[in-house]
């Protein structure tokens, strides 16, 4: 039994006397329609897990399911010295875990800024660069020399195909990578010759996805643990599952690996209902899917995670402005016309701002914007934002509970990371609510809470490198039969 989750947070109770009835009239207009009750929550739920199961089959559906070839659970004993490195989109973090062997690790890291034109260069000046990043790191931090290949854990947060742990062919480059020589490849291979190249003393023995890592870095310390959650500029989730649930699997797996043996599942599930099933989308949220560069993709993603909140909020605000005329009237809209110039900050903001005249929001309007607010108008922002935030709270831990029935856990820890999670105001309060709405819980404490996650891209990755390197020294498999 784990505590009471965090109560929920009231929306400010500043009276609206002073702002105009037909603001007032299409304000409670707007929060029927972002409200979402504990009756659709369970809805939606239930089809989550329909569509969990589905991606688990030979024919798929809209969330992917990959099996991660993440086959054993971190047992917290795992002890050793072990690399990772995380490929983002500016930076290459290079950490050095150490692990305890009793639930616990110590990290050390660095981060190397990508060179200008990085992005666009030849493979081998990109592999060359972390392999140099590399040999440096290990140089400082074992100047003695390493006795035996330290191995390492590589988080590749780019669309990739793996038939096992230890490779992962790129399938398109994001974040704007363009290399060519590398989409169609196994990106290990490629990364170990120019380590060798430089005569670094490192093993690539896995390669993954960060929420896996959230997943796999949390069971690490906390054996409550039971799925890793990433709610951010996207959103994702990754738990275990069981080879023999897994009809995708069928046929494919090397005769050493039990039909029992769990799987780490890398869901993908920001593509749930990307057929418009359950999910209770507004003309807001038609429009933003509508304008995107993948219409039809990503839907939950699109509802509820860091990218798109600011959006939300903006073409609400455009509309009562532009539209309606009830707000910023005779007011430059240029700006608030520009689409996503409100990152999810800007919300945030908002719902942070503690003085009774809302002067914070006046005046992030007026730098941001270049828009003056009165009192009244300022009333009715907050409201708006607290509205999106609670709503997209409210549907995030729909994959949680989804995960949580199917599995038939009824008692777990959901560790969470990401931007939204960490940072935007009521997040953590309004998702235990939306927990307990769905559950119906009537005991004192909330047996599924969501908990701060542990470093999935650094401890998590080098937390499956050992446990890939134990699989291996015993002969085991580590992926599919080629």
């Amino acid at each position: 039994m784990v505590h009471l989750g965090p109560k929920a947070p009231q929306h400010r109770k500043g009276s609206f006397f002073d702002v105009p009835e037909v603001l007032v009239h299409e304000l409670h207009k707007l929060e029927s329609l972002l409200t979402v009750s504990a009756g659709t929550l369970k809805k939606i739920t239930d089809h989550f897990i329909t569509e969990l199961e589905k991606g688990l089959t030979k024919q798929g559906g809209n969330i992917p399911m990959i099996p991660t070839w993440v086959l054993d659970f971190p047992t917290g004993k795992e002890k050793g010295d072990y690399l990772a490195i995380d490929l983002g989109g500016t930076n290459l973090r290079v950490v050095l875990v150490k692990l305890g062997g009793n639930h616990d690790f110590d990290t050390t890291q660095s981060k190397y800024a990508l060179p200008e034109g990085m992005r666009t260069a030849k493979k081998e000046v990109l592999w060359d660069f972390i392999a140099e990043c590399l040999k440096k790191f290990v140089e400082e931090e074992f100047p003695e020399g390493c006795t035996a290949p330290l191995p390492l854990g590589f988080t590749f947060s780019y669309p990739a195909t793996q038939h096992s742990i230890n490779n992962g062919i790129l399938q398109r480059w994001t974040k704007g990578f363009d290399i060519e020589g590398v989409e169609g490849h196994d990106v290990v291979p490629q990364l170990q010759a120019s380590i060798e190249k430089f005569g670094v003393p490192i093993n690539v023995v896995a390669l993954i996805n960060d929420t896996t890592g959230t997943l796999v870095a949390s069971m690490y310390t906390d054996p409550e643990a039971k799925m890793g959650l990433i709610f951010g500029t996207g959103c994702n989730g990754a738990y275990y599952d069981v080879v023999k649930d897994i009809p995708k699997l069928e046929g494919k797996l090397e005769s050493d690996v039990s039909p029992d043996s769990p799987m780490a599942i890398n869901c993908e599930y920001g593509a749930f209902d990307n057929e418009h099933l359950v999910l209770p989308r507004t003309k807001y949220d038609i429009q933003i899917d509508k304008e995107s560069p993948r219409p039809g993709q990503q839907s939950f993603e699109k509802m509820i995670s860091g990218y798109y909140l600011g959006e939300v909020l903006r073409l609400i605000l455009l509309e009562l402005a532009s539209e309606r005329q009830l707000i910023f009237k005779n007011q430059d809209l240029t700006k608030l016309n520009k689409p996503f110039i409100l990152d999810t900050s800007f919300p945030s903001k908002i719902e942070e701002d503690p003085f009774e005249n809302l002067s914070d929001v006046e005046e992030l309007f007026n730098s941001v914007l270049q828009i003056q607010t009165t009192a009244p108008e300022r009333k009715i922002i907050r409201r708006i934002a607290e509205l999106i935030g609670e709503r997209s709270a409210r549907l995030s831990i729909c994959g949680i509970a989804a995960i949580c029935k199917k599995r038939g856990y009824k008692t777990a820890h959901a560790a969470a990371d990401g931007s939204v999670y960490n940072k935007y105001p009521g997040f953590k309060e309004r998702a235990a609510k939306g927990l307990r709405d769905i559950f119906d819980w009537e005991t004192e404490e909330d047996p599924i809470i969501i908990v701060a996650a542990e470093d999935g891209s650094g401890a998590g990755a080098a937390i499956i490198a050992a446990l890939t390197e134990k699989r291996l020294r015993e002969g085991k498999s580590v992926g599919v039969k080629v």
